[in-house]
């Protein structure tokens, strides 16, 4: 029996990330969720996942920081990061400069609202290796 994927989820809206777990979670994949990204980086180290979706806008710590620091931490460095953004439709409401997204090494950026199966062939995009 494969081990299970873990997936750690970080985001500040509740109603996503329970809908979002539930998608992953008809997968045979582990989800642990973090609701803000100090939270988040913190539950990284504990937890070692193989896979990271980030929200961007979050307070406490944004995304992109998040991002940073998890990138520059060499236990969590190859674990791949797929952004997470309604950021295109909420460029107004914050204070993110845009061109923080551009700079990042996150593997990927994911527009929410998603579809469960583009989340889905996204994440097992990310999988494989």
């Amino acid at each position: 029996m494969d081990k299970r994927n873990k997936i750690l989820l970080i985001d500040d809206d509740i109603d996503f990330v329970e809908a979002t777990k539930t998608v992953l979670e008809s997968e045979p994949y582990d989800v642990i969720v973090a609701y803000e990204g100090e939270q988040g980086l913190q539950k990284a180290k504990e937890e070692n996942p193989d896979l990271i979706l980030l929200d961007v806008i979050m307070p406490v710590k944004d995304g992109f920081t998040a991002a940073e620091q998890l990138k520059k931490d060499p236990q969590l460095s190859k674990i791949p990061v797929l952004m997470l953004t309604a950021f295109s439709s909420k460029v107004q409401e914050t204070s993110i400069p845009r061109s923080r997204g551009f700079t990042l090494e996150a593997e990927d950026y994911i527009e929410k609202p998603v579809t469960p199966a583009e989340l889905l062939a996204r994440v097992k995009q990310y999988l494989k290796g």
